[in-house]
């Protein structure tokens, strides 16, 4: 990737592929590393919302902090060491409790730093905005690196090896955020009028966190429990593996064509669309798992349920968001639908998985994308970019 016009596409895709790597082994392989060191389901669904407990506190603070300052990139920097300093507390856990503290604080710093970095992203492309998908599709490519290739070495050299790839890892997202230069000043923080109290009373901006909300609610049992399902349905950590990372190359293919997608079926058709792949895809998980075939389309949908969901939700909210309320905007996006739905979808998982079973928890994860999906319909705006723009000139 060549930089062009002053953007530093390989430092800003450098970051994104090694912070997804960590994303790429954490996600598909902790909960087996739990469940191998004793930890009941309902332990593993609390561990899971711990961690992510951190995305409903944590990007608020950080936002705000980031918006008042302009220290955006620090913020950034100093979570991520702090994150890096937490998760070596991993080492020293030899109970439930202090996994507990540990996974709480390591998700209170890791969860703080992306949002303010997807703000940074779109600050250094300025109108190239189209390119956002080009640079984040090498987070895809780091999660798919260590999600497939990891499967197979864990089987062979043991799930214990787990939590010093993962601190050597996070130690290169700290690397990669140090040669990350600073972003040049938003264009529009002097036209920004309305407050952000104001922005979030707007009827769009309700209904598109709610729908981000339902849609992470619904990936719940995916998330905390799909690599542990598959493996007692018969498959090899190695095929888990390989099916968390053709799931994530899906999405890379997507975000390649995502700048082509955008203007000719916009922001409100592509996340209509995504929230309809959800219904399908967890009802295809839950009730298709003895079907290869079923698992494989299932997988490639995630192309649509996780890749143009995120393409467009960002892109949603820095349309509402502009100037000094950018950092605070993602955050709370961040905060919402990885923080609220992500915890809550967890933590309840882990007492629909043991009393409802797999096949009914994902039936109710797609009730909850079908929910979305009605309320995305009916009341999403179009063009959010419109509304933003005429109230900040007010």
């Amino acid at each position: 990737m060549t930089p062009s016009g002053g953007v530093p596409y390989v430092r800003l895709s450098g970051f994104y592929f090694v912070y997804f790597a960590v994303v790429g082994a954490l996600v598909p392989y902790f909960n087996p590393y739990l469940q191998a060191g004793g930890y009941s389901a309902e332990q593993i669904g609390q561990a899971t919302a711990l961690l992510l407990v951190g995305r409903i506190v944590a990007p608020g603070i950080w936002g705000w902090l980031a918006d008042r300052t302009g220290q955006r990139l620090r913020m950034v920097q100093s979570t991520t060491l702090m994150a890096l300093i937490a998760f070596a507390g991993v080492f020293w856990a030899d109970s439930f409790a202090k996994m507990a503290v540990v996974l709480l604080l390591y998700g209170l710093f890791w969860s703080a730093s992306l949002p303010q970095f997807e703000a940074i992203t779109l600050n250094h492309l300025g109108d190239r905005l189209h390119d956002y998908t080009r640079i984040r599709l090498w987070g895809s490519i780091g999660f798919i690196v260590t999600a497939g290739l990891l499967g197979a070495l864990l089987q062979r050299r043991g799930i214990d090896l787990l939590p010093a790839i993962l601190l050597g890892l996070i130690a290169l997202v700290y690397i990669a955020g140090a040669a990350i230069p600073p972003e040049p000043p938003s264009p529009q923080v002097h036209v920004q009028k309305a407050s952000f109290l104001e922005i979030l009373r707007r009827r769009g901006v309700a209904v598109l966190f709610v729908s981000t909300l339902l849609m992470q609610l619904s990936c719940g049992p995916y998330y905390a429990f799909y690599t542990i399902f598959l493996e007692e349905r018969g498959y090899s950590r190695t095929a888990a593996g390989l099916l968390w990372a053709l799931g994530v190359a899906a999405e890379v293919v997507l975000f390649t064509v995502m700048h082509r997608l955008l203007p000719a079926w916009g922001l409100r058709r592509l996340m209509l669309i995504s929230l309809a792949a959800g219904v399908l895809r967890w009802l295809m998980v839950g009730y298709g798992v003895q079907s290869a075939l079923v698992i494989v389309l299932a997988q490639l949908m995630h192309a649509a349920t996780f890749g143009m969901h995120h393409a467009a939700a960002v892109q949603y909210v820095h349309r509402y968001f502009v100037g000094r309320h950018q950092g605070r905007g993602q955050a709370l996006y961040s905060s919402i639908a990885y923080g609220v739905g992500g915890a809550v979808g967890a933590l309840v998982t882990g007492y629909l998985w043991t009393h409802l079973g797999p096949a009914r928890t994902f039936a109710v994860a797609a009730l909850m994308c079908a929910i979305g999906l009605v309320a995305a319909w009916r009341f999403l705006e179009d063009d959010p970019g419109h509304h933003a723009g005429r109230a900040a000139a007010a």
